[in-house]
């Protein structure tokens, strides 16, 4: 487990916390690796009904560590933060959001993923891969579009411009809004009826209201290897040398 993940068990709800806030709960490898674990062992533990994710301090998660990500293109294995959206489709039991900031990247594109969603009313969402040369991850640029429709799901995906809390709701993206102060209570009072109920019915019917799992995975695998080649593009690397050096992207000379 990373030191940054933080998994808790209580009445039948495991809740896996991004514990990284000195750095705005950036996302680094070890960490996609602690959370798949956390959610692979949970979903084979009958103790376990279902599961929360949320994060520590102001926000949520600012999205993939740069410096970790880039290092671990160098490696032939596909890499934990490839894994997690099959992960996150392949889990049994109910995973609910529980948004407490600013969610950039993965923090957004979970949303599609998850059975349930809460937010602070002050969060802010961002899907950045765009203006970081990078195509949308995992399953976000199939599942994006059926659950908001083309335009709005095109708008959020290629423009990569932020949206708060209420256009969060609107679009349902999010199920409801609660002031950060009693956000994980309204949470933790919706996980705790969840897992009062018959959790074999529960799974089915999770089954049910999801998508074609084999036609997502198989779309996370095609997203994967096209993000891969992204990530070896001079373009990605215009862009990951401009974030390190707090400057605008030159994209001018590419084609």
């Amino acid at each position: 487990m990373s030191e940054f993940i933080t998994v808790a068990d209580d009445q039948g709800i495991r809740t896996i916390t991004i514990n990284r806030p000195e750095k705005r709960n950036a996302l680094m490898q070890a960490m996609y690796a602690a959370m798949i674990e956390a959610l692979d062992t949970g979903d084979n533990d009958p103790a376990i009904r279902c599961f929360v994710i949320t994060g520590t301090g102001d926000y949520f998660t600012s999205g993939n560590d740069l410096a970790d990500f880039a290092d671990s293109q160098n490696s032939d294995d596909v890499s934990p933060a490839a894994r997690f959206p099959s992960v996150l489709t392949e889990t049994r039991k109910p995973i609910i959001l529980a948004v407490n900031g600013p969610a950039v990247g993965v923090g957004t594109t979970m949303l599609l993923q998850c059975d349930l969603a809460y937010a602070a009313d002050n969060a802010t969402f961002k899907t950045p891969f765009v203006d970081l040369a990078l195509v949308p991850e995992g399953a976000s640029a199939m599942l994006m579009p059926a659950a908001i429709g083309k335009m709005a799901a095109n708008e959020l995906l290629l423009l990569c411009d932020s949206f708060d809390a209420p256009e969060a709701q609107r679009l349902g993206l999010v199920a409801r809004l609660f002031p950060k102060e009693i956000l994980m209570e309204e949470v933790m009072r919706r996980a705790k009826i969840i897992a009062s109920k018959a959790p074999s019915a529960m799974r089915a019917s999770k089954a049910l209201l999801g998508h074609d799992k084999d036609a997502v995975l198989a779309f996370i695998t095609r997203a994967n290897q096209i993000f891969a080649e992204r990530t070896a593009s001079p373009e990605f690397q215009e862009a990951a040398a401009a974030f390190m050096m707090k400057r605008r992207p030159d994209y001018s000379k590419f084609s």
